[in-house]
Protein backbone atom coordinates (compact mmCIF):
# COMPACT_ATOMS: atom_id res chain seq x y z
CA UNK A 1 0.00 0.00 0.00
CA UNK A 2 1.88 3.31 -1.18
CA UNK A 3 1.74 6.16 1.56
CA UNK A 4 0.50 9.79 1.21
CA UNK A 5 3.28 12.45 0.65
CA UNK A 6 1.22 15.46 0.50
CA UNK A 7 -1.47 17.17 1.87
CA UNK A 8 -3.57 16.53 -1.43
CA UNK A 9 -1.71 13.62 -3.00
CA UNK A 10 -4.32 11.46 -4.92
CA UNK A 11 -4.44 8.63 -2.25
CA UNK A 12 -6.07 11.58 0.12
CA UNK A 13 -8.38 12.97 -2.27
CA UNK A 14 -9.67 9.24 -2.99
CA UNK A 15 -10.02 8.48 0.62
CA UNK A 16 -11.77 12.12 1.63
CA UNK A 17 -14.24 11.52 -1.81
CA UNK A 18 -14.97 8.17 -0.47
CA UNK A 19 -15.98 8.97 2.70
CA UNK A 20 -18.69 11.18 1.63
CA UNK A 21 -19.73 8.06 -1.04
CA UNK A 22 -19.87 5.56 1.70
CA UNK A 23 -21.95 8.10 4.19
CA UNK A 24 -24.48 8.85 1.90
CA UNK A 25 -24.83 4.96 -0.53
CA UNK A 26 -22.97 3.08 2.05
CA UNK A 27 -21.06 -0.14 0.54
CA UNK A 28 -23.15 -1.75 -1.92
CA UNK A 29 -24.60 1.90 -2.74
CA UNK A 30 -21.05 3.46 -3.48
CA UNK A 31 -19.54 4.10 -6.63
CA UNK A 32 -16.17 3.77 -7.56
CA UNK A 33 -16.78 6.04 -11.24
CA UNK A 34 -18.53 8.83 -8.37
CA UNK A 35 -15.30 8.19 -6.13
CA UNK A 36 -12.28 8.67 -8.47
CA UNK A 37 -14.20 11.82 -10.54
CA UNK A 38 -15.11 13.55 -7.02
CA UNK A 39 -11.42 13.15 -6.13
CA UNK A 40 -10.37 14.22 -9.74
CA UNK A 41 -8.43 11.22 -10.53
CA UNK A 42 -9.05 8.11 -12.86
CA UNK A 43 -10.77 4.16 -11.75
CA UNK A 44 -6.84 3.27 -12.58
CA UNK A 45 -5.33 5.72 -10.24
CA UNK A 46 -7.83 4.56 -7.59
CA UNK A 47 -7.35 1.04 -8.18
CA UNK A 48 -3.60 1.54 -7.83
CA UNK A 49 -4.11 2.73 -4.42
CA UNK A 50 -6.79 0.17 -3.50
CA UNK A 51 -8.10 -3.22 -4.65
CA UNK A 52 -11.77 -2.89 -4.21
CA UNK A 53 -14.60 -0.97 -2.32
CA UNK A 54 -14.15 -3.23 0.76
CA UNK A 55 -10.48 -2.29 1.23
CA UNK A 56 -11.22 1.09 1.04
CA UNK A 57 -13.90 1.70 3.12
CA UNK A 58 -11.57 -0.59 5.81
CA UNK A 59 -9.33 2.49 5.04
CA UNK A 60 -11.91 5.09 5.66
CA UNK A 61 -13.00 3.78 8.41
CA UNK A 62 -9.70 2.97 10.60
CA UNK A 63 -9.02 7.13 9.42
CA UNK A 64 -12.59 7.41 11.17
CA UNK A 65 -11.62 5.72 14.23
CA UNK A 66 -8.55 7.65 15.07
CA UNK A 67 -10.18 11.07 14.02
CA UNK A 68 -13.15 9.70 16.74
CA UNK A 69 -10.72 8.86 19.17
CA UNK A 70 -8.82 12.70 19.03
CA UNK A 71 -12.11 14.11 19.46
CA UNK A 72 -13.45 12.02 22.05
CA UNK A 73 -10.69 10.98 24.23
CA UNK A 74 -11.93 8.17 26.24
CA UNK A 75 -10.91 8.75 30.26
CA UNK A 76 -12.24 5.66 32.24
CA UNK A 77 -12.56 8.08 35.06
CA UNK A 78 -14.80 10.31 33.93
CA UNK A 79 -16.89 8.59 31.61
CA UNK A 80 -19.87 11.59 31.81
CA UNK A 81 -17.31 14.15 30.57
CA UNK A 82 -16.15 10.86 27.50
CA UNK A 83 -20.12 10.79 26.79
CA UNK A 84 -20.50 14.51 26.86
CA UNK A 85 -17.78 14.76 23.63
CA UNK A 86 -18.91 11.78 21.78
CA UNK A 87 -22.28 13.52 21.68
CA UNK A 88 -20.56 16.86 20.54
CA UNK A 89 -18.63 15.07 17.77
CA UNK A 90 -21.85 13.03 16.34
CA UNK A 91 -24.18 15.42 16.46
CA UNK A 92 -21.71 17.71 14.39
CA UNK A 93 -21.14 15.01 11.99
CA UNK A 94 -24.15 13.19 11.77
CA UNK A 95 -22.95 11.70 8.42
CA UNK A 96 -19.95 10.16 10.13
CA UNK A 97 -22.46 7.96 12.23
CA UNK A 98 -24.01 6.91 9.15
CA UNK A 99 -20.51 5.56 7.77
CA UNK A 100 -19.84 3.32 10.38
CA UNK A 101 -23.44 2.20 10.11
CA UNK A 102 -23.48 1.05 6.62
CA UNK A 103 -20.71 -1.30 7.50
CA UNK A 104 -22.42 -3.31 10.46
CA UNK A 105 -25.48 -3.67 8.09
CA UNK A 106 -23.57 -4.56 4.94
CA UNK A 107 -20.11 -6.72 5.90
CA UNK A 108 -20.41 -10.13 6.77
CA UNK A 109 -20.08 -11.09 10.42
CA UNK A 110 -17.17 -12.93 11.47
CA UNK A 111 -17.59 -15.40 14.36
CA UNK A 112 -14.16 -14.47 15.31
CA UNK A 113 -13.92 -11.09 16.23
CA UNK A 114 -10.73 -9.70 14.16
CA UNK A 115 -8.14 -7.43 16.34
CA UNK A 116 -7.38 -5.87 13.12
CA UNK A 117 -10.14 -4.39 12.40
CA UNK A 118 -10.48 -0.54 13.69
CA UNK A 119 -13.52 -0.93 15.23
CA UNK A 120 -13.11 -4.24 16.80
CA UNK A 121 -9.49 -2.87 17.66
CA UNK A 122 -10.42 0.34 19.33
CA UNK A 123 -13.20 -1.69 21.48
CA UNK A 124 -10.34 -3.85 22.65
CA UNK A 125 -8.73 -1.06 23.80
CA UNK A 126 -11.05 1.22 25.21
CA UNK A 127 -12.74 -2.32 27.07
CA UNK A 128 -8.83 -3.26 28.76
CA UNK A 129 -8.67 1.06 29.59
CA UNK A 130 -12.32 0.20 31.50
CA UNK A 131 -11.41 -3.10 32.72
CA UNK A 132 -7.50 -1.33 34.17
CA UNK A 133 -9.82 1.37 35.85
CA UNK A 134 -12.11 -1.01 37.52
CA UNK A 135 -8.97 -3.30 39.05
CA UNK A 136 -7.66 0.51 40.09
CA UNK A 137 -10.88 0.95 41.84
CA UNK A 138 -12.10 3.87 39.88
CA UNK A 139 -15.39 1.75 38.19
CA UNK A 140 -17.74 -0.64 39.96
CA UNK A 141 -16.56 -3.82 38.80
CA UNK A 142 -19.31 -5.50 38.62
CA UNK A 143 -19.97 -4.62 35.39
CA UNK A 144 -18.89 -5.91 32.66
CA UNK A 145 -16.53 -3.27 31.07
CA UNK A 146 -17.94 -4.50 27.17
CA UNK A 147 -21.67 -3.08 29.12
CA UNK A 148 -19.92 -0.12 30.33
CA UNK A 149 -18.62 0.59 26.53
CA UNK A 150 -21.69 -0.09 24.87
CA UNK A 151 -24.04 1.56 27.43
CA UNK A 152 -22.04 4.80 27.37
CA UNK A 153 -21.77 4.57 23.66
CA UNK A 154 -25.22 4.38 22.91
CA UNK A 155 -26.33 6.73 25.21
CA UNK A 156 -24.12 9.34 23.65
CA UNK A 157 -25.23 8.76 20.41
CA UNK A 158 -29.12 8.86 21.35
CA UNK A 159 -29.57 11.97 19.41
CA UNK A 160 -27.06 11.38 16.60
CA UNK A 161 -29.02 11.46 13.33
CA UNK A 162 -32.10 11.86 15.10
CA UNK A 163 -32.51 15.53 12.67
CA UNK A 164 -36.32 14.44 12.16
CA UNK A 165 -37.04 15.17 16.34
CA UNK A 166 -35.05 18.58 16.20
CA UNK A 167 -36.05 22.13 16.10
CA UNK A 168 -35.81 23.76 12.80
CA UNK A 169 -33.79 27.30 13.59
CA UNK A 170 -30.38 26.93 14.48
CA UNK A 171 -30.49 29.00 17.59
CA UNK A 172 -33.42 26.46 19.16
CA UNK A 173 -31.15 23.34 17.64
CA UNK A 174 -27.97 24.54 19.63
CA UNK A 175 -30.51 25.11 22.47
CA UNK A 176 -32.38 21.56 22.36
CA UNK A 177 -28.97 19.81 21.64
CA UNK A 178 -27.52 21.42 25.04
CA UNK A 179 -30.25 20.06 26.93
CA UNK A 180 -29.77 16.50 25.16
CA UNK A 181 -26.15 16.70 26.19
CA UNK A 182 -27.23 17.71 29.91
CA UNK A 183 -29.30 14.75 29.88
CA UNK A 184 -26.99 12.45 28.65
CA UNK A 185 -24.06 13.49 30.48
CA UNK A 186 -26.53 13.18 33.69
CA UNK A 187 -27.35 9.54 32.55
CA UNK A 188 -23.88 8.29 32.03
CA UNK A 189 -22.74 10.00 35.66
CA UNK A 190 -25.71 7.87 37.49
CA UNK A 191 -24.42 5.00 36.06
CA UNK A 192 -20.96 5.38 35.57
CA UNK A 193 -20.12 8.08 38.58
CA UNK A 194 -16.28 9.91 37.81
CA UNK A 195 -14.00 8.82 39.92
CA UNK A 196 -12.67 11.57 42.87
CA UNK A 197 -10.10 13.65 41.77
Amino acid sequence: MSTSTGTDSTRDRIVVAATAEFARHGIAGARIERIAKAAKTSKERLYAHFRGKEELYATVVAREMTLVAEATRMDPTDLPGYAGRVHDYFAAHPDRLRLMNWGRLELAEGTVPDPDDPIQATVLHKTDQLRLAQQAGHLDPAWDPVDILMFVNQLAMSWAGQADLMPGGEKERASFLAARRAAIVTAVQRLFPAAAA
